[in-house]
């Protein structure tokens, strides 16, 4: 089993863990705050199962009825994380709808709040592994699902200080106010990883420093050429894929062009983990004299 694969098993224990820590802080409390905690950490164990299916899927070879394999089955699962973290922000939002019009006092709080911030360290210090390793490993479910467990911490944070309030204060209708603060933030969480996996479900080109090496790496590895034209990128999990038209002189030879090719490839594919890489060779009249210039 690989490392992505271990990493996605991990967060679905870690998730079960801390939903069964929120859970029991909400009921040593009843606290609608904590409720709403715990309400998103059970779309935390759900995205991780579908991280893991989307990872596995994503994983498999390419093959004659996916030719360029199944590496944006990643990003499906990022929009289905998107989804559901909307669906429990609408959860909470009843809940706390419901708390406004009767709001309660709190039963034992201190005790709830200590499980609580015992869940969200536990949460924080696994949300550092996901987004650290997510962007090392390239995987775009890892990196959605720790950029979530990151709301997630930080809306704990919130509702750790704001329960805290509650307590000192008195105002017990401060607790449901502050789950309706916390839907909002999670909606927000939601909608950002639903954008940015679209991007990738829509074929975004890569991002600008990563165009620019690209570029400089045709260009420095080009010789023997006369320019690259029409380089267009996109990217898919952890593959980028790069193809673009590259005229030579018309007296060189298919083996001389060949080479060039083997070239460009190579230092390309040595500069991005995952590459893959199409080159179309044209003769010099097909030259647009714009695009990368050969050095």
């Amino acid at each position: 089993m690989n490392r992505t694969l271990k990493i996605a098993l991990g967060s679905i224990a870690v998730g079960i863990v801390v939903l069964g820590l929120k859970t029991l802080a909400w009921q040593v409390t009843g606290s609608v705050a904590l409720l709403s905690d715990a309400l998103e950490s059970t779309v935390n164990v759900a995205t991780a199962l579908a991280a893991l299916v989307a990872i596995r899927i994503a994983q498999r070879p390419a093959d004659q009825s996916h030719p360029y394999g199944h590496h944006k089955a990643e990003f499906l699962s990022a929009v289905l994380e998107g989804v559901m973290i909307i669906v429990a922000a609408l959860l909470i939002l009843e809940e706390a709808f419901h708390g406004i019009m009767a709001p309660r006092p709190l039963d034992a709080p201190l005790e709830g709040l200590l499980i609580n911030v015992a869940a969200s360290a536990v949460n924080a210090a696994w949300c550092w592994v996901l987004l650290s390793q997510g962007r090392r490993l390239k995987s775009p479910a890892l990196v959605a699902d720790g950029k979530h467990l990151l709301s997630d911490v930080v809306t704990s944070g919130g509702v750790i200080v704001g329960v805290l309030l509650a307590i000192v204060t008195g105002y017990a209708i401060l607790d449901p106010i502050l789950a309706a603060v916390v839907a909002v933030n999670i909606l927000w969480s939601g909608w950002k990883v639903m954008t940015a996996s679209l991007g990738g479900l829509m074929d975004e080109a890569v991002p600008d420093d990563m165009l620019t090496a690209i570029r400089s790496t045709i260009s420095d590895q080009a010789h023997g050429a006369i320019e690259a034209h029409d380089l267009r990128t996109r990217h898919a999990g952890s593959m980028t894929f790069i193809d673009f038209h590259l005229v030579v002189d018309g007296e060189t030879s298919v083996s001389e062009a060949h080479a060039i090719c083997d070239r460009i490839e190579a230092a390309l594919k040595n500069r991005l983990d995952d590459a893959q890489i199409t080159i179309h060779v044209e003769p010099e009249h097909k030259a647009k004299h714009s695009g990368v210039l050969v050095l």
